[in-house]
């Protein structure tokens, strides 16, 4: 209502004078009801600024408002009053846009779910309430109300929001559920393993709400240049209302009034807006994509890397060995050679040993008794059935027991070189099969690679596998480089000597083992974020499930957000600079000088938030 108010007196204080209706008085009381009812907020503000000495938008603008008051421009004064509280108006409203783009996170959440009692009914209660290890039952259609782990049910989760996956997931007991996301088919069952204020979106949001807060390097470019800017411009304006009349015999008013001009035209408000807005924007849509940029820092700073390196298990690969190869060196022990190897395995936890008893699982194979087994540190296992002793084991345990010739070394070497773990079953007579088990490569990284390399990107692959595994799987998904046998250290290493090249280095890791390497990249990429607290809090960029493709996805949102902030501060100083010089020569008017400057703000406004739309 009042900024309604302030629009009609303002735009009657301009017809009334145009047209001569009025006298001076009635203008200037039409005039006054019009500044005060839309502006008094900018004169608090004003006030504020300048008792501080701090000559910012407000500031400017409450002298110039002040300024055509006391020259008699009634109408001017009141039509920039308005046209500055529209302005302000929008702009609020824009970037209001892009933080609701992050807060609309929290309304994600259920506020409450249905628990499990002591006598087994079933409540609702306040999902804040809710304490770790109980049990909640979520129907079809539901949001899941808390992270947990699935204990009874199947079902398909739209996972969109927390991990930004296009795709339902397929859930069933011993999967992780997320706080927000969407159970689509089948009613679950989940043991909840985090409260409320811990769960994964829950600490996506307080990620992004810090990222907020900090000030990316090209807004501190702003703010810096602003400090010293607006002063200048103040004192310029000064200069332009005085040293004409004194000097040059020019008319009080006339350059009084193109000072005044010159202050509206000058107001650094476009520059200042231009930063915030399109960072807030990048960060909003970079969460909408699964990706959990810590900063303005890092989301800017992104277009500069041209190295990448990588870390191998669980990040270029799913990070569990599976079963690849089996080969019975005898027709006549096919199946039974595999069933007799799955019996022995599944007495072990090592991960080679479970890839090969999952693998007989999968077939329906029978299992065996197996008796006085014995594990062998290094080389195998060794175990009886029904009267026969049999290993299982690696090459070294071949060795051990001369048991080894040139053609089965023909045959281990062409499988190793191939970047996997041969392992042979025995009995007292020699190998009867053989079996390969590999870590296998995601599907998404040959695809993140490719589109890694078309941005122009080089890769290099860092793992403490051995160089055989290295190189193998780096041929396979088209790495640049690839080093094996690699400490900690080494990784660390290996990260400063491409900076010492000239690079630019981001380093993808699990945000534990990888550490020291991804401390020290420029920036710091964590895998599977939603299920490690520590990629999250420790991480410069979280990509939130383990599809690598969203590395080159924030690359090119950091160029575009790059791009976008340097049109903004382009458009904001060039348009600036034709308006001065318009002003200077006196043939722009106090209101023409608020267009100008609200045309340019909602500008860079409105093109900071394409952001959002990508």
């Amino acid at each position: 209502m009042p900024l309604a108010l302030s629009g009609i007196g303002a735009l009657g204080a301009e017809v009334l004078h145009f047209t001569n209706a009025a006298p001076t008085w009635v203008i200037a009381v039409v005039a006054l009801l019009s500044i005060f009812s839309g502006g008094l907020t900018t004169y608090k503000k004003g006030w504020i600024a300048l008792k501080n000495l701090n000559l910012n938008i407000n500031a400017l603008m409450s002298i110039a408002v002040t300024g055509a008051i006391l020259i008699g421009q009634w109408p001017e004064a009141a039509m920039v009053m308005f046209l500055f509280t529209v302005a302000e108006l929008i702009e609020a409203k824009s970037l209001d846009r892009a933080r609701n783009a992050i807060s609309g996170l929290m309304q994600m959440t259920p506020e409450q779910a249905t628990v499990q009692q002591a006598d087994g009914a079933w409540v609702e209660k306040e999902v804040k309430s809710i304490e770790l290890g109980a049990v909640v039952r979520v129907k079809p259609g539901e949001r899941i109300g808390l992270d947990g782990e699935v204990t009874a049910g199947q079902s398909t989760i739209d996972q969109a929001p927390i991990t930004g996956e296009s795709l339902p997931i397929e859930k069933t007991v011993g999967d992780k559920v997320f706080a927000g996301t969407i159970n689509q088919a089948g009613a679950l069952e989940y043991k909840v393993t985090a409260a409320a204020n811990h769960s994964t979106l829950a600490r996506i949001i307080h990620a992004v709400e810090q990222a907020q807060g900090a000030r990316a390097p090209t807004q501190r470019f702003v703010d810096r240049f602003s400090k010293i800017y607006t002063p200048a411009v103040f004192l310029f304006a000064l200069g332009v209302a005085v040293i004409p009349p004194l000097l040059m015999a020019g008319a009080w008013f006339d350059w009084i009034y193109r000072a005044l001009v010159l202050l509206v035209v000058a107001c650094p408000c476009a520059l200042v807006i231009s930063t915030p807005v399109t960072i807030v924007s990048g960060l909003a849509a970079a969460a909408r994509k699964g990706i959990l940029i810590k900063g303005g820092v890092y989301l800017e700073g992104g277009y500069k890397l041209d190295y990448l390196a990588l870390d191998k298990t669980g990040t270029l690969t799913h990070g569990k060995p599976v079963q690849t190869d089996y080969l019975a060196l005898f027709p006549t022990v096919q199946d039974r050679a595999q069933a007799l190897a799955a019996s022995l395995a599944g007495r072990s936890d090592h991960p080679v040993s479970l890839a090969i008893a999952n693998a007989a699982v999968d077939k329906n194979l029978p299992g065996h008794v197996v008796d006085n087994f014995e594990a062998l540190p290094g080389r195998g296992v060794r175990g009886d059935i029904d009267g026969q002793t049999y290993h299982l084991g690696n090459h070294r345990l071949v060795e051990d027991l001369g048991l080894c010739s040139p053609a089965l070394e023909e045959k281990l070497f062409a499988l190793e070189k191939q970047g996997k773990s041969v392992v042979l079953l025995l009995d007292t007579s020699g190998p009867l099969a053989l079996f390969a088990v590999a870590d296998t490569v995601k599907d998404s990284s040959r695809e993140a690679i490719r589109q890694l390399h078309e941005l122009g990107i080089k890769t290099l692959m860092l793992t403490g596998d051995n160089t055989h595994t290295a190189q193998a799987i780096a041929a396979q998904v088209g790495i640049d480089q690839a080093q094996g046998d690699l400490l900690p250290t080494d990784k660390l290493q290996a990260i400063e000597a491409l900076y010492g090249q000239g690079h630019r280095v981001g380093m993808v890791g699990d945000g534990i083992n990888d550490a020291p390497a991804l401390a020290r990249a420029e920036i710091g990429f964590a895998m599977a974020a939603a299920g490690t607290d520590t990629a999250i809090e420790t991480a410069d960029v979280a990509l939130m499930d383990d599809d690598l493709r969203k590395i080159p996805a924030f690359i090119r949102l950091s160029r575009q957000t790059s791009s976008i902030l340097k049109q903004n501060i382009a458009l904001a100083l060039v348009i600036k600079a034709i308006f001065l010089a318009v002003t200077f020569l006196g043939m722009a008017t106090m209101w023409m000088a608020v267009f100008a400057d609200m045309g340019v703000s909602l500008l860079v406004v409105f093109n900071g938030l394409r952001l959002l739309r990508k």
